[in-house]
């Protein structure tokens, strides 16, 4: 029963220590949904600190929002790794990690002694994991990637975006999240498979590869048709109809794809006659026909405004909703009865909105624990931790290693 209550006050991950040697996007976000689950999250960071705390307006000194929206939750230190002392300090700490995160283009942690080869070899049961633009081999593995890049290669592009438009980048950088995310999964697989071998491994993902990953639908269409995808706006591939249509006063989403509910919501707009369409009987034919079936639903859905057609298909069933602008979408009640919208104190920047984990554990649940850490702020009670005397510290700060 102890341990159980400790799990569930700590979080899931509770007694696993991840070192983070990631900036931006990708890695950072990774190793933050790591440190919501309870894991013991290292920040390390160069003496002058990662990019992103200075891009866009600081909200402090050092503290740009892109830095603050990826990092909570984490400890941090500064470290040197150019300087072989810095290297030094790494593999120390490494000795006591479970998992590290690393996001240099390949080749450049090699070139610092900082390799999985190298820092397995200090921790066999060490899980080292590379989220870079487009992975650790192949012709591109030297290649830099940001969300945009892989975001054309995959070719989300060129199926993003009104049908008579150029192509279109989604507007978050899916790439950068995806890449995160499934540098999350591996991680969590790594961590399964070495309570069984007793070894760690390498775990290798890539912007391209999450891009390319997440084109199921895409790839999917062209592989059993034939055709290439063609940019559609808010409609779906596969089923219709299922996208936006135009209310007297803006937008609304609506899913009444399936042979139940495609009846129930021409019924709803005041055109049963639709269903017995020839073009609109089945899903395929929507599909081939959706031009025209999203003009004969604009005739009814154009004349009454998104509330009246919002409440209409919630009554019946059917799947709808409004399209909001992100103030609307974070002031939403479904968004703050399910925790996504939080607050959190920043010794500098002060009370900082965050966005809360999307994962609900019932018996040891996400936790957002401290905001983003100022720069360096646990560097002397990591070294202590690690053996260093107050000395060395002062002897490390002194030639700018830490």
């Amino acid at each position: 029963k102890r341990a159980s209550l400790r799990l569930a006050m700590a979080g899931a991950l509770d007694g696993i220590r991840v070192i983070d040697q990631t900036q931006v996007m990708a890695g950072p976000f990774a190793s933050m949904l790591l440190a919501d689950m309870g894991a013991d999250v290292i920040k390390v960071e160069p003496p002058e600190g990662e990019h992103a705390r200075h891009v866009g307006l600081e909200a402090a000194p050092g503290v740009g929002p892109a830095f603050l929206a990826v990092n909570r939750g984490k400890k941090g230190l500064t470290l040197d790794l150019k300087q072989p002392e810095g290297v030094a300090v790494l593999k120390r700490l490494v000795a006591t990690a479970d998992v590290l995160v690393e996001n240099y283009r390949p080749g450049v942690a090699a070139r610092l002694g900082v390799d999985y080869d190298t820092l397995a070899a200090v921790n066999p049961r060490l899980i080292y994991c590379s989220v870079s633009g487009f992975g650790q081999t192949g012709p591109y593995a030297s290649r830099g990637g940001y969300d945009l890049i892989p975001q054309g290669m995959a070719g989300i592009m060129s199926a993003t975006g009104s049908a008579d438009g150029p192509p279109v980048k989604v507007g978050v950088p899916i790439a950068d999240l995806g890449a995160g995310l499934f540098a999350l999964l591996g991680i969590l697989a790594a961590l399964r498979a070495r309570r069984i071998t007793g070894r760690g491994q390498r775990v290798d993902t890539s912007l391209y590869e999450a891009a390319l990953a997440l084109s199921a639908w895409e790839a999917t269409e062209y592989w059993y048709t034939g055709e290439i995808p063609k940019r559609l706006g808010t409609a779906h591939r596969l089923n219709a109809p299922y996208q936006a249509f135009r209310a007297s006063d803006g937008h609304f989403t609506v899913g009444a794809a399936n042979p139940k509910l495609w009846p129930i919501f021409a019924g709803l707009i005041g055109r049963p006659e639709l269903t017995q369409d020839p073009r609109f009987k089945g899903v395929g034919d929507r599909v081939e026909n959706r031009p025209a079936l999203e003009k004969e639903i604009e005739v009814a859905t154009s004349k009454e405004t998104r509330a009246h057609w919002l409440a209409k298909c919630e009554a019946a069933g059917i799947p709808a909703g409004p399209i909001y602008r992100v103030p609307e979408a974070l002031a939403d009640p479904q968004a703050q009865a399910r925790g996504m919208v939080q607050e959190l104190v920043h010794p500098q920047a002060g009370r900082v909105k965050a966005l809360g984990n999307p994962v609900k554990l019932s018996r040891s649940p996400a936790t957002l624990r401290a905001a983003a850490p100022l720069l360096g702020a646990d560097t002397d009670t990591l070294l202590a931790g690690l053996g260093y005397a107050a000395s060395d510290i002062a002897s490390l700060r002194a030639r700018k290693i830490t």
